[in-house]
C-alpha cells in the first residue's frame, strides 16, 4: 500500500500568517526541493541540517525560504522529508507547492504522512491515531492521555497480553501437531491464570473510556434548578465574566447556554438551562424540555437550588426527579448571603449526594465548588501513568476480545479438544491486532487516516 510517490502538502494551518510551512516525503522529496532551490546543493548535506536560500522558478524568485533536511530513515515517515519554512501568504504557498506538483510531487492526502510513518514502521496504529488526538487536544488532561499513546503506552500493555497469549497459542498448535500421542504441552492451569488476568486488564481499560472519552471530547456539566434559584449567576461567575442575562424575572432564561471551563487541565462544557417548572408559554415549555434533553445527557448534574425560599421537602422532591444513575450529582445551595446556618442543618440530605452551598451573587464558594465538580467527575482516576482509552474503534475491539477470552475460558471449564480453543485464542490475538495495527485492512486505514488534516 506504500507509494513511491513522493507527496506535499501545508503542514501549518491555511490562511495568511507570518510563515508557512511546506512538507514533502517520499525518495525524490531531497531531489525536487533541490531542483528549485538557490542555495546550497541539498543533495550533499547531512541530515537535520536547515539551509537558508531562495526557491526559485526559472529565473523568477517566489521567496527566500529555510529549508529543513531529514534524510531516511531519520525522519517522521522513515523517507526522505523536507519541510520549507516561507512566508506565510497564500499566494506564495500556493505558487510553491504549485511548483513542486510541476517538478514531480503528488498532493497529499488527509493523514497521508502518518500513514506512511505507520506503514514505515515508525508508529503503531493507536500510535498514529494518538497524533489525531494530540492536534486536536484543548485541554491539559487531552494532552496528556494523548501523549501517553502516543509514546506507546497502551501499545506496550496491549502487545505484553498478545505475547503470552501468542506464547499459549503455539503450545497448543504444537498439540495439535501430536494430536495423535494426546499429550498437552499448554499447561490449562496456566493458561486459566493468564485468561482471568488479561479480561481484568482489559475490564479496566473498558471502563476507563467513560472517564477518556469525556475528557477527549469535555465533560457535559449541566446547571439545573427551578427559576430564580442562581443559574444564571452562578455560570456567570464560575466563568468570571457576564456570560448570561441576570434578571429578578423568573423563567428570564429560555433556552440553554454553553460555554467551556477549564478545571485543573480538564474542560467542563458548563450547560446553563431553563428553570424547571410548569410552563406559563409554548417558548418556556420547549426550553424545559430542552433542559431536560440536557440533563439525561449530562455527565456531571450540578443541582443548584434557592436555599432561602425552596423547603427541605421540595429540595427532595427534585432531587429524586432529577437523579439519573451513572450522572455525577452535585448539589449546590445558593444564596447563602441571605440565610442562616440552622436552615442549611434542616436540609439532612442524603449522605451519597456531594453538596456544598454558596453565594453566587457575593461569588463565596465559588472556587470550592469548582473543586467539587472536579472531584466528582475526576478525582483520582486521572494519573500520568494510567493507561486511558479515548477511542471508541479501540473500546470495541477490546469488547470483541473479551467476548473471545470469555469462550476460551468456557472451553477450559468444559474441556473442549485443542483445536477449538486455538481458534478462540485467535480471535482474541486478532482483536487486540486490530488495535495497535498488527491486523489491519485497507478500509480500516483509510477510514482512520481520512478524518486526518491534510499535511499530517
Amino acid at each position: 500500500m506504500i507509494s513511491n510517490e513522493t507527496i506535499v502538502a501545508l503542514s501549518t494551518p491555511p490562511g495568511a500568517g507570518a510563515i508557512g510551512v511546506i512538507r514533502l516525503s517520499g525518495k525524490d522529496a531531497i531531489t525536487i526541493t533541490n531542483s528549485v532551490f538557490s542555495g546550497k546543493d541539498l543533495l550533499k548535506q547531512d541530515s537535520h541540517t536547515l539551509h537558508f536560500g531562495l526557491i526559485k522558478d526559472g529565473d523568477m524568485v517566489i521567496d527566500e525560504v529555510v529549508v529543513s533536511l531529514f534524510v531516511a530513515p531519520k525522519s517522521y515517515t522513515k523517507e526522505n522529508v523536507v519541510e520549507i519554512s516561507c512566508h506565510g501568504s497564500n499566494y506564495i504557498i500556493h505558487q510553491i507547492i504549485s511548483l513542486l506538483i510541476r517538478k514531480g510531487a503528488s498532493a497529499a492526502k488527509p493523514g497521508e504522512f502518518t500513514l506512511r510513518a505507520f506503514l514505515n514502521g515508525g508508529l503503531d496504529l493507536s500510535q498514529a491515531e494518538a497524533v489525531a488526538d494530540l492536534i486536536s487536544s484543548d485541554s491539559q488532561a487531552a494532552h496528556s492521555v494523548a501523549m501517553n499513546q502516543l509514546r506507546g503506552g497502551f501499545s506496550t500493555e496491549l502487545n505484553l497480553l498478545r505475547e503470552q497469549l501468542i506464547h499459549f497459542a503455539s503450545m497448543i498448535e504444537l498439540e495439535l501437531d501430536f494430536s495423535e500421542e494426546d499429550v498437552e504441552f499448554a499447561n490449562r492451569d496456566q493458561l486459566q491464570d493468564l485468561i482471568n488476568k488479561i479480561t481484568l486488564v482489559i475490564h479496566k481499560l473498558i471502563r476507563s473510556f467513560e472517564l477518556g472519552n469525556v475528557i477527549k471530547e469535555g465533560i457535559n456539566t449541566v446547571i439545573a434548578g427551578r427559576p430564580n434559584a442562581g443559574k444564571s449567576t452562578l455560570l456567570n461567575a464560575l466563568l468570571n465574566e457576564d456570560r448570561a442575562i441576570v434578571s429578578e424575572i423568573a423563567g428570564t432564561t429560555r433556552d440553554t447556554i454553553e460555554e467551556v471551563l477549564n478545571i485543573n487541565g480538564i474542560n467542563f462544557r458548563l450547560i446553563d438551562t431553563a428553570g424547571i417548572r410548569e410552563a406559563t408559554d409554548t417558548i418556556e415549555a420547549i426550553g424545559v424540555e430542552k433542559t431536560m434533553q440536557k440533563i439525561s445527557q449530562s455527565a456531571v448534574l450540578v443541582y443548584l437550588f434557592d436555599v432561602v425560599n425552596l423547603s427541605a421537602t421540595e429540595i427532595k422532591e427534585d432531587i429524586v426527579s432529577l437523579y439519573k444513575p451513572g450522572v455525577s450529582f452535585v448539589a449546590v445551595a445558593n444564596k447563602i448571603d441571605l440565610s442562616y446556618n440552622d436552615r442549611i442543618k434542616e436540609l439532612n440530605l442524603p449522605a451519597d449526594i456531594n453538596f456544598i452551598s454558596i453565594s453566587a451573587k457575593e461569588n463565596q464558594g465559588i472556587e470550592e465548588l469548582k473543586e467539587l465538580i472536579y472531584n466528582t467527575a475526576v478525582g483520582d482516576k486521572l494519573s500520568a501513568n494510567h493507561t486511558m482509552v479515548t477511542n471508541i474503534r479501540h473500546v470495541e475491539a477490546l469488547q470483541r476480545t473479551q467476548t473471545a477470552l470469555s469462550s476460551v475460558a468456557n472451553g477450559l471449564a468444559n474441556p473442549v479438544t485443542s483445536d477449538f480453543l486455538a481458534m478462540d485464542i485467535k480471535q482474541a490475538l486478532y482483536y487486540l491486532g486490530e488495535i495497535t495495527g498488527a491486523v489491519t485492512t485497507d478500509d480500516l486505514l483509510e477510514n482512520i487516516f481520512s478524518k486526518f488534516c491534510i499535511g499530517k
